[in-house]
């Protein structure tokens, strides 16, 4: 594994600048996941590093040398994309197998098989070894896609979205089974993704881009606490961040224009008082949509909570974050 570091990394393309100048550095065994909307550079970002896209500007290095010169094959990483890269024609050993048989690595077979037994463990599919791909379940196809990544060694993971096209279980389920792989390998990756859970459930650092420049970067409990402007305290927390006028509630200080409100910030039970809008029974938390003055606003309450539509509640700011008209935040 090494570190990846990207220096003043810019690209455009015909009629427009995907990343402008661009600054990075993936320290080595980290899970670093690229956080933002659809058009900010993320998937850019994973072209540049693997060599399928070459920058404008600005160099990038692995292990402390330059490789905007090597090919993609030459660069020792390995990809997982959204959808499932598999051969369908193939059992599962056999594509596990195919990097490992390319031209470039010219892995002996015992070695072969030792590699494709670690990690159809790692991996728990090592009962659908012998199975064709098209017999696998969605899930398990990304398992065997994620696999034959980890068969190769490489010196960097890279993943573009790889479990959105899951459902919301499986989803959850290969979340915990990524984070445990990269524990137990001490892999370097990075993993780009729209979903904030992702983020913040397996992240070491979390790096939010938007509109082609990186915008924070740090771990995931330090972005979202200390957003350094309303965009990107809107990327992390769900329920979303509750962005108001700054004078809704006393005490804003000079040159605030909104009062960013995550839902458990708020205090019950004093303050002003705002009619509850909707419940939602969640289970382990409820949450309730309020409406002061006006403005829609998001909290948690007590799951077993007796407030109804049409209540009347007290509500006042607890660690709250203001923003400037411009959005950057005001210490």
């Amino acid at each position: 594994m090494a570190e990846v570091t990207l220096s003043h990394i810019t690209k455009r393309f015909v009629r427009e600048t995907a990343l402008s100048d661009v600054s990075l550095t993936i320290p080595d065994g980290s899970f670093v996941v690229l956080l933002g909307p659809t058009g900010a550079g993320k998937t850019t970002t994973l072209r540049l590093i693997a060599g399928l896209d070459r920058p404008d500007a600005g160099d990038i290095t692995i292990g402390g040398a330059s490789v905007l010169d090597l090919t993609p094959a030459q660069r020792d990483v390995a990809m997982v994309f959204q959808q499932y890269s598999l051969y369908p024609h193939m059992t599962v050993r056999e594509n596990l197998a195919f990097p490992l048989r390319s031209p470039v690595l010219r892995t002996p077979e015992d070695e072969i098989t030792r590699k494709i037994a670690e990690v159809a463990e790692v991996l728990h599919i090592a009962h659908k070894l012998d199975n064709k791909a098209t017999a696998l379940s969605g899930g398990e196809m990304q398992r065997v896609s994620i696999g034959r990544a980890l068969v190769r060694d490489p010196q960097l993971f890279l993943m573009d979205e790889p479990l959105s096209s899951l459902d919301a279980k499986l989803r959850s389920d290969l979340r915990v089974e990524l984070k445990r792989i990269h524990a137990a390998l001490g892999a370097t990756l990075l993993y780009v993704t729209h979903d904030q859970i992702e983020a913040m459930t397996m992240a070491t650092h979390v790096g939010v881009l938007d509109r082609g420049r990186l915008v924070q970067f740090g771990p995931p409990r330090e972005i979202y606490e200390n957003p350094v402007n309303l965009t990107v305290a809107g990327r992390l927390g769900l329920p979303r961040i509750n962005a108001l006028p700054a004078d809704l509630f006393p005490g804003a200080p000079a040159g605030a224009a909104t009062i960013g409100l995550r839902p458990e910030h708020i205090v019950h039970g004093e303050g002003q008082a705002a009619q509850v809008t909707r419940v939602e029974h969640l289970g382990d938390q409820t949450r309730l949509h309020l409406s002061l003055a006006g403005h829609d606003i998001v909290t948690l309450t007590d799951p077993h909570t007796d407030l109804a539509l049409g209540d009347s509640l007290a509500i006042a700011p607890r660690n709250p974050l203001y923003f400037a008209a411009d959005g950057a935040r005001i210490a």
